[in-house]
């Protein structure tokens, strides 16, 4: 169970990522890394946190997860949340993003939002 959550928000969100039924017994360590990656997603739903930092959350996801984590971004942003992310997937953080900022080399290169882009330096 997600420590802090209330039992049906932390059912909802198994659900939602895929960990309901038979996979909901079975204990992390034997979870494939995707699975893993989706039992810590659910365990951050569940709790409703008001700022989400993520850290390349599409790593060891199959396409239907990425989905699936892209759609809980936009849902937590629509409820109130502020989302940062860090990713390598320009295109697809990009979708989802009402503002980045691109990092070369250490440095911030542009900053992109409702604007258009702007070189930064």
């Amino acid at each position: 169970r997600a420590g802090g959550a209330a039992p049906a928000d932390a059912d909802a969100a198994m659900a939602r990522l895929g960990l309901d039924g038979r996979l909901a017994s079975v204990p992390v360590a034997r979870l494939s890394a995707g699975q893993r990656r989706r039992a810590a997603l659910a365990v951050m739903v569940a709790r409703r946190p008001r700022l989400w930092l993520l850290d390349e959350p599409h790593a060891a996801l199959d396409q239907a997860g990425r989905d699936v984590v892209d759609g809980l971004m936009v849902d937590a942003v629509a409820a109130g949340a502020t989302v940062l992310l860090a990713s390598h997937e320009l295109d697809r953080a990009e979708a989802v993003a009402h503002r980045s900022v691109h990092v070369a080399g250490g440095t911030a290169t542009a900053v992109a939002g409702s604007t258009g882009a702007v070189p930064v330096g």
